[in-house]
């Protein structure tokens, strides 16, 4: 929420600085997100007067004028403004200055030939309103020379943070109390003279819904002239960020902004039969002031007659009967909706507006009359017009809310000892009525809440009310009371887990990317593959944040091609997170995953190297196993498996799994459609290791223990060639031989796989380094044979057989 100080300063006396009230609104809850000064950005911007104007001797539609800065000698201006005349009196920006509407930087220049010092300038340069027709024009009696944000009185602007439980604040009169309760100055109250109708209503005013609706309150005016709002209405307006309409317009969002109360005026010449408040028939439609077409059920609260719905309830008007400069007579609108239904309402159409975010919060039930005569009072003011008798459907809810409240409560609470008198004042700056010494209730007051704090409930509310006023600086900082002794470790074993492979990723050249968990449907589409399903949103941010990911990899992409597109040459991202499936009986199944993408180039172009080297497959494989090694997963035992999916390309792809099913990662190179569905050119190398997945180490705490000792013998090496069918993976007989004597055999690695001369056809040759370690005493002859014979009997069970 924005306000400009001067709008501030209308409901607040005081005389403090911009930062004075920044600081107060920080300490007592309403976070400043941050100041703005106008006045800065009108710097080098001067009133000045046009002395001569005279036709461009090379364009029709230009003049070259001599303009008065007020520094004795002219300067001489090219100007295209229709308005721009001997004797004007407007704004130049000179030389260095920075016009605000498109940050263009002002400097002198030859327009056609001729020399220009500068601009003059348009209310729409200057952001200070939409007109673009013509050059600003000032009184004549403007003092020339003067800088124009001085004569502007450009005030600043303070942006706030609203949370939902302060409804008061969102509007300008409700962050005055606070500030006035605090010290800073003193509210100055609503004076509204109650407005005397001078004929009947000639509309009938209903509420055929009272729960949605309970009060319904209205009247016309008629012989009003729309047209712009005053120059002082529009310059509050731009202050927080809304844009002038019309005059009739502008008064009602005064209103919403000044006092948090939303109100609607309608063309009495575009309604027919009653007015009424009810529920919306199923499949109704309404096309929005936002010229959007919403289709309604019935339990959403809309105003109608007897052609039809013009308003949902409490979020947005129609366009049918909005007000436009041939509107003459108008209906004034103003109503208590519940805010429930209103929450409810704006979730199902997915519409968001100003009159929603209060209305949904709880707005004052008791300002309905007191905000009719303020509307009423200000468009007579401005449009004129004549007023009707106030016509009242139903009533907003009165019963007013009472907490008792012991005042030592504060201390034993909030940690603060505030002196009883003054939290009587504070309470009764902020609205609430306090009556002492009840009857029956020992100590404790009777705090009346006013109707604008339909936050506080209880007593514990109270207490945060008088701590936040009172200073919540003043809280004394107090230690949490500690058990003696070293703290026991809280992280869980996931964790820990998290902890490591992140730190391993990072420490293998790889930087971590935190992409969004919501992501477009089409890419989250490409990833669903067998994951039963999306998750779409029913209300999402927005069309690109709508389903939960089912993969890691499609934020990764994204990644990608940002960085692409900003002329990066090599990635190598990492994520570590949730993706989100589909579980039994449509539970939600969030599994811990990490995945990554390299792309570009491995290695720059070099006089060594040539070219710039690619990420491959083996890449991505190699990384995997590293990672997956430092998770604590048995890499020995992992098999590798198939293509790994759609989404990778088929012959460069696999998975790596512990047996048929449990499938612990999945690697390969991107296929090409997916990649320019993402529009990344270029090879991409990625995978995704499912970390749920990998299995917890039995007897880990035993082994941790266990102190670890040399072998006392060295260990022996022994080379094998096999001759093996081509289609045999090689992992496959790596694997067999370790496993051929776990007792002796420590490790096998394959060094060698080749396919030419004396190698028959369809076969090749696999070398393989084989570990053996002696445990107590050293290998004899026959030792070794047997060991030989158990590794050829294992590989011959791939069709392997020991090459001469």
């Amino acid at each position: 929420m924005k306000f400009s100080l001067s709008w501030l300063k209308r409901y607040l006396d005081t005389e403090a600085t911009v930062d004075e009230v920044a600081a107060t609104l920080n300490a007592i809850g309403i976070e400043v997100e941050g100041v703005e000064d106008p006045a800065a950005r009108l710097a080098g911007f001067r009133i000045a007067r046009v002395l001569t104007a005279a036709r461009h001797p090379d364009a029709d539609k230009l003049q070259v004028l001599a303009v008065d800065t007020g520094e004795g000698k002219p300067l001489q201006v090219v100007c295209g403004a229709p308005n721009a005349r001997e004797g004007l009196v407007g704004v130049l920006g000179l030389p260095g200055a920075v016009v605000p509407a498109n940050g263009m930087v002002l400097k002198k220049s030859a327009i056609r030939g001729v020399e220009s010092n500068g601009m003059m300038c348009s209310t729409r340069e200057l952001e200070l309103g939409e007109d673009h027709d013509g050059i600003i024009e000032l009184s004549k009696d403007a003092p020339v020379g003067m800088p124009f944000a001085q004569y502007h009185g450009a005030s600043p602007i303070i942006e706030v943070a609203i949370t939902p439980n302060r409804p008061d604040c969102m509007g300008l009169f409700g962050i005055a109390r606070d500030l006035a309760a605090a010290g800073l100055g003193t509210l100055k109250p609503l004076a509204v003279e109650p407005v005397e109708g001078a004929f009947p209503c000639p509309v009938e005013i209903r509420t055929d819904d009272p729960e949605g609706c309970p009060a319904f309150y209205g009247r016309v005016i008629r012989g009003v002239k729309d047209g712009p709002s005053p120059q002082w209405l529009q310059d509050q307006l731009l202050s927080a960020g809304q844009r002038p309409i019309s005059a009739l317009v502008d008064i009602t969002n005064y209103l919403m902004l000044g006092h948090g109360r939303p109100a609607h005026a309608y063309d009495l010449a575009r309604l027919n039969g009653p007015v009424v408040a009810r529920r919306a028939r199923e499949g109704e439609t309404v096309v929005a002031l936002n010229e959007k077409t919403y289709t309604l059920d019935g339990e959403m609260t809309v105003i109608a007659d007897d052609t039809g719905v013009h308003d949902i309830a409490g979020i947005m008007g129609g366009e049918h009967s909005g007000c436009s400069e041939e509107t003459t007579d108008v209906l004034l609108e103003i109503a208590y909706f519940d805010p429930v239904r209103i929450a409810k309402t704006g979730r199902k159409l997915n519409l968001t507006s100003d009159a929603r975010s209060r209305f949904e919060r709880g707005i004052d039930p008791q300002f309905l009359d007191t905000g009719l005569d303020y509307l009423t009072a200000l468009i007579q003011m401005i449009c004129g017009g004549e007023a009707s008798h106030v016509v009242r459907a139903g009533a907003p809810p009165a019963t007013p809310k009472i907490v008792h409240f012991a005042p030592s409560l504060t201390e034993r609470l909030g940690g603060v000892a505030v002196p009883a008198d003054e939290q009587q004042r504070i309470l009764e700056a902020l609205g609430f009525s306090v009556v002492a010494g009840q009857a029956g209730f020992g100590e404790a007051w009777a705090v009346t809440v006013p109707g604008w704090r339909p936050d506080i409930d209880g007593a514990a509310d109270i207490v945060e009310e008088v701590v936040r006023i009172h200073g919540l600086d003043k809280v004394a900082s107090v230690p949490l009371p500690r058990a003696d002794g070293v703290a026991r470790p809280t992280a869980t074993p996931m964790q820990k887990l998290e902890r490591r492979v992140r730190r391993a990723a990072a420490v293998r050249g790889m930087h971590e990317a935190v992409t969004w968990s919501f992501i477009p449907e089409a890419e989250a589409s490409v990833f669903a593959e067998g994951n039963g399903g999306l998750w779409i949103l029913a209300n999402p941010i927005s069309e690109d944040m709508k389903a939960m990911r089912p993969s890691l990899l499609p934020g990764l992409l994204s990644a990608v091609r940002r960085n692409f597109d900003r002329g990066a040459s090599g990635l190598r991202l990492f994520e570590l997170g949730r993706r989100y499936l589909r579980g039994e009986a449509g539970m939600s199944d969030e599994r811990l995953t990490l995945g990554f993408v390299l792309a570009g180039e491995k290695t720059p172009r070099g006089w060594a190297t040539g070219k710039p080297a690619t990420f491959d497959a083996f890449d991505a494989k190699g990384e995997v196993l590293a990672l997956l090694a430092e998770a604590g997963a048995p890499v020995e035992r992992l098999q590798v498996m198939g293509a790994a999916g759609p989404q990778y390309h088929p012959g460069q792809s696999a998975t790596l799994r512990l047996g048929p099913k449990n499938v612990l990662a999945r690697f390969g190179m991107l296929h090409p459609k997916v990649a320019r569905q993402f529009d990344i050119d270029g090879p991409v190398a990625l995978a995704e290791i499912h970390l749920d997945a990998i299995p917890a180490r039995k007897g880990a705490a035993a082994f941790a223990r266990a102190h670890y000792a040399p072998p006392a013998l060295q260990a022996v090496k022994r080379d094998y060639a096999f001759l093996v069918p081509v289609e045999t993976p090689s992992g496959d007989l790596v694997r067999a031989v370790q496993g051929a004597d776990k007792a002796n055999i420590v490790l096998a690695r394959l060094f060698d796989d080749f396919r030419g001369a004396g190698v028959p056809e369809g076969q090749k040759s696999l070398a393989l380094e084989v570990t053996l370690q002696p445990v107590d005493k050293s290998y004899r002859e026959e030792d070794l044979k047997a060991i030989t014979d158990k590794v050829t009997a294992a590989a011959a069970k791939f069709g392997a057989v020991l090459r001469g």
